[in-house]
């Protein structure tokens, strides 16, 4: 048992132990901070599974730094300096964007599992101040880059670890210096997946290609992926091979949102009962509301959490009924999540570069205005380490009882959007906001349905992933009813520096 893991819960330490015993196996001793060559050919899959609450984000945390603290690189899907045949690395993913900068905002240098898959080639000039940012070379000389842009990208890199942002403080643009993006060919070594329930079975092959030794973090209580038949990528592995982490640590014993959550395991429990006391909660703490109305002024950064499109068509067209909207435009700061990128398979670059910049399907965007080119927009990508980018898009604002969606912007190809104020609780997995509003009278509908997944009552699963996106207050929605905005649609701030990343010059 290591100092690091002394840290730890009984049944965190045991994860860790059994999961060390995995990895001495290929070649990294963390007892003694040992590194030995890979073993060549052997696959080693393994699962930590736990509610919200259990530790395990802590646990991948500590296994993060004693990976690091043992020798292993960590490949951030930014950049990748020239390779040792010695050398061992290390990833962090998760499946959205969203749940990387979870991960990011805790200190764990986490990246999406596209960034891993696509690799970036760079300007051979500019990648050799990535290697020198990265200390796999000496400091370079740049035509047209001062000495005080070569400390801007330095002093940004050792604040933030992220080779594009670095460049971007220098006075660069990602046209720039990213000339392309190639599938990777490469293994890497031990890859550790956040948010492995929302894994289907591609991303999961495609992952086990890529690491000969893959730690999967889930919850067993969430939605599995659509598709998926109620089956999680880590129901299949042989139960040696899955850890279960039980115990709910003392920093989130008293949170009445986890309460909450923890209350759905009771088979006794119906709908009514639960309602009940999530009433009970609110009048003990605020970190609980009981609503008698959507708050549209949450609306433009956290979505209102439903289970059925129609709601979710309905509440968008009330928020953008509230705030003036046009229907022939968007307006400054309405919220978007994309829908996917409509290219055909001759403009695969432009594919990799939309989807290597944070558009891949489920982001969450924020609409900051519209381009220099006809069909472009600029745009925020919520959780991305680079966030705004200028693409070609193609908006579609659904109309309740319309099957044909209105497009108020569309670009003959390019980036799809549906409007983002209000998303399935299945698109919301993987992501936390600080403040959450769950539609109930939806869940209301799926408890009289008597729908059953995996065994458990489809409404517990449902309200179980809505509450738990709630990382400081949830407000439990039981009217249908939408309050008035307080103020404008703002986008000032999410202003950010240095200089954003453009795809229009390359589009």
């Amino acid at each position: 048992m290591t100092t690091t893991a002394l840290t730890l819960s009984s049944d965190q330490a045991e994860a860790y132990d059994q999961i060390s015993t995995i990895l001495k196996g290929a070649g990294v001793d963390l007892d003694e901070s040992l590194l030995l060559p890979p073993q060549g050919g052997k696959l080693s899959v393994a699962a930590v599974m736990g509610k919200a609450g259990s530790g395990k984000t802590l646990l991948l945390a500590e296994l993060v730094n004693a990976l690091t603290e043992a020798g292993l690189k960590v490949v951030s899907g930014d950049f990748e300096g020239r390779k040792s045949k010695d050398s061992r690395t290390l990833a962090v993913l998760a499946p959205t964007n969203k749940a990387a900068s979870v991960l990011r905002n805790r200190g764990v240098p986490a990246t999406t599992i596209h960034r891993i898959l696509y690799s970036p080639v760079y300007d051979p000039e500019y990648e050799k101040i990535a290697e020198w940012l990265a200390e796999n070379g000496e400091r370079p000389q740049i035509e047209g880059l001062t000495d005080e842009a070569l400390d801007r990208a330095h002093a940004f890199y050792q604040q933030n670890k992220s080779i594009p942002g670095a460049l971007a403080a220098a006075g660069l643009r990602g046209s720039d210096f990213i000339t392309g993006w190639k599938r990777r060919d490469d293994p890497l070594d031990v890859g550790l997946v956040d948010e492995a329930s929302m894994l289907d079975d591609k991303q999961f092959e495609d992952l086990k290609e890529i690491f000969p030794t893959l730690i999967m973090f889930g919850d067993p209580a969430q939605l599995a992926p659509v598709n998926q038949s109620g089956s999680m990528v880590f129901d299949k592995l042989p139960e040696k091979a899955k850890f279960s982490l039980e115990r709910i640590h003392r920093q989130d014993a008293d949170n009445p949102i986890l309460d909450l959550a923890h209350a759905l395991a009771d088979p006794a429990l119906g709908f009514e009962d639960f309602e009940r006391l999530v009433e009970e909660k609110s009048r003990q703490d605020d970190r609980v509301v009981y609503a008698q109305r959507v708050e549209v002024d949450l609306m433009a950064r956290s979505p209102v959490l439903v289970w059925r499109n129609a709601t979710r068509v309905r509440l968008i067209n009330a928020f953008r009924m509230v705030q003036g909207a046009p229907e022939d435009m968007l307006l400054e700061g309405e919220p978007l999540i994309c829908d996917g990128i409509e290219l055909p398979m001759k403009h695969r670059k432009k594919r990799l570069d939309l989807e290597a910049r944070g558009l891949i399907k489920g982001a969450q965007v924020v609409y900051l205005g519209p381009g220099r080119k006809p069909g472009f927009s600029r745009l925020h990508v919520m959780g991305a380490e680079d966030p705004q980018v200028s693409a070609a898009s193609i908006v579609k604002i659904e109309k309740p009882d319309e099957e044909e969606p209105f497009i108020p912007y569309a670009a003959r190809m390019g980036a799809t959007f549906l409007h983002g104020a209000a998303v399935t609780i299945h698109k919301a997995q993987g992501s936390q906001w600080e403040n959450v509003q769950v539609f109930a009278p939806d869940l209301f509908v799926a408890a009289r349905m008597g729908r059953v997944e995996a065994g458990q009552p489809l409404w517990k699963r449902l309200a179980y992933v809505a509450i738990t996106r709630a990382q400081e207050r949830l407000y439990w929605v039981v009217r249908n009813r939408l309050a008035k905005p307080t103020e404008a649609l703002r986008i000032d701030d999410l202003a950010v520096a240095p200089v954003p990343l453009t795809m229009e010059e390359q589009t």
